[in-house]
């Protein structure tokens, strides 16, 4: 069974409700109506009912919830809520009242107060659209100080990592992560591996050298945050600095760095920054032919994902499920 399809198997057996800001965008309504008859969450749409229905003719979304913030009975309450969270950084209970009326923040306050187990955002808004809102609102999880995103990717015909399955981080967000940043990433993405692929996470650390091949500023910062990340995790399989073929091939593993457990059997591959990270999914995506999942947002309070703006209705629903299954968690 491919990736995308266990993962959806899963969100059936425990269903969880996911808010769709985007209710004025043809693909959001099919992802919903697409969502609701494969069972695997429940959805809320956000937005005017009569828009929506507009929209939405020939489609069946009968079973999705649509809320309007203006007419909601709770927005006082999350407006409130929202000045409350934001007066020390300048927040009037007026511009509260006004935010609200953002779809995209309304949503992520549903989330917030639990009228919604997650989000799912970005086709028609920015990544930045997306996040701040979490993070003013529903802020970093307990123990970790940075957001990132990862991708999910299979590879057909692979023998490396878990049949073909890694985990790439941070391929989406994190433009240059500091050492510190770089291990919480790693540590994050090892939990993300777990929960989604299933699999016993091994993470490696990337360079362009490995095991002090080279020295410079770009290898220490790598060197550092492996350090940084087997003292904070220490249970976790992970090593570093390693190339990329020491990560992946056994053989190259054992010459490169002899003794690593790590090495040769990485399945999550941690990048320097963002230019490594981002170059290196779309490398793998048209080169290799690999499906690629994400970006996938880590680290929020709560699941909250974003969308390419190049996204189709499918790939909306994929995101919905994967959202919905990091909510089981």
């Amino acid at each position: 069974m491919k990736f995308l399809e266990q993962i959806c198997e899963r969100a059936k057996k425990d269903i969880k409700t996911i808010v769709l800001p985007e209710s004025e965008d043809i693909r959001t309504i099919k992802a919903a109506a697409m969502v609701q008859e494969k069972g695997i969450a429940n959805i809320i749409l956000v937005g005017v009912p009569e828009k929506i229905a507009e929209l939405a003719k020939g489609l069946d979304i009968s079973k999705c919830r649509i809320v309007n913030p203006e007419t909601y009975e709770k927005f006082d309450e999350f407006a409130d809520t929202f000045y409350e969270l934001r007066k020390a950084k300048g927040m009037t209970p007026e511009k509260a009242r006004e935010m609200m009326k953002d779809y995209v923040y309304f949503a992520t306050m549903m989330v917030k107060c639990g009228e919604a187990d997650g989000m799912v955002s970005g086709a028609a808004h920015s990544t930045a659209d997306t996040v701040r809102p979490s993070l003013q609102i529903l802020k970093t999880k307990p123990g970790t100080n940075k957001v990132s995103a990862f991708f999910v990717m299979v590879v057909p015909n692979c023998e490396y990592g878990a049949n073909g399955t890694f985990v790439y981080a941070d391929s989406g967000l994190v433009e240059n992560p500091t050492s510190e940043d770089l291990a919480d990433i790693a540590i994050e993405s090892a939990a993300s591996f777990t929960q989604l692929v299933q699999e016993k996470p091994v993470v490696a650390m990337l360079s362009y050298s490995t095991y002090g091949s080279a020295k410079s500023e770009l290898t220490e910062k790598v060197i550092a945050a492996t350090k940084t990340a087997k003292e904070k995790a220490p249970d976790l399989l992970l090593d570093g600095e390693l190339q990329a073929d020491a990560a992946l091939v056994p053989a190259i593993g054992q010459s490169k760095a002899p003794g690593s457990e790590v090495a040769g059997h990485a399945n999550v591959l941690i990048f320097p920054d963002l230019n490594c990270g981002n170059i290196a999914y779309k490398l793998t995506q048209r080169l290799a032919k690999a499906e690629a999942y994400g970006p996938i947002l880590q680290g929020i309070a709560k699941p909250v994902n974003d969308l390419s703006r190049g996204c189709a209705a499918e790939d909306i629903v994929g995101v919905v499920a994967i959202t919905a299954v990091q909510a089981q968690g």
